[in-house]
């Protein structure tokens, strides 16, 4: 049962809910649009990869100290995370874009073209995932949200 008091791992799963279910009214803010799909979605404002791995990592902190080995471990674990969100995960989303927009223009092209013969019925295909990774903007701000939550729990279960 000690998996259940460890605050490092309560932490961190209490950063993801936090970040995805903010994405729901931080989008409706933005757009006007209320997506309840955001609460699954990969992407988005806060980065909820980046809140998590930065709660683990600062309730490592707070329970082993900042100078322990396990401390270290998860800070370059938060690290790497974080720049794999901005870099390669953002990279595969801009190029989901541009792949989607090729399959669009040319779906338009064969429809134009009336001297073709008919072709059979086509499925439709679901479009790539174009929200994989995140603004660098989005990173920070997710990985504030696991910092600041992971203070506000340690404070509240401490009390």
């Amino acid at each position: 049962m000690d998996l259940l008091m460890n605050f490092s791992l309560w932490a961190a799963i209490f950063a993801i809910f936090f970040a995805q279910f903010v994405k729901v009214p931080i989008h409706f803010a933005v757009t006007k649009k209320l997506n309840w799909s955001l609460l699954t979605s990969t992407g988005g404002m806060p980065s909820s990869h980046s809140a998590a791995v930065t709660a683990l990592s600062t309730g490592i902190g707070m329970e082993s100290g900042f100078d322990s080995n396990v401390f270290a471990i998860s800070a370059i674990f938060a690290i790497i995370t974080m720049f794999d969100a901005t870099g390669v995960r953002r990279q595969a989303g801009e190029q989901a874009i541009v792949l989607n927009r090729l399959v669009t223009d040319f779906n338009k092209f064969v429809d134009e073209v009336r001297d073709w013969p008919k072709k059979a019925d086509k499925t439709k295909q679901k479009e790539l995932k174009e929200l994989l990774g995140h603004k660098p903007l989005e990173v920070f701000f997710g990985g504030l949200t696991g910092i600041l939550l992971t203070l506000i729990l340690h404070y509240i279960v401490y009390l």
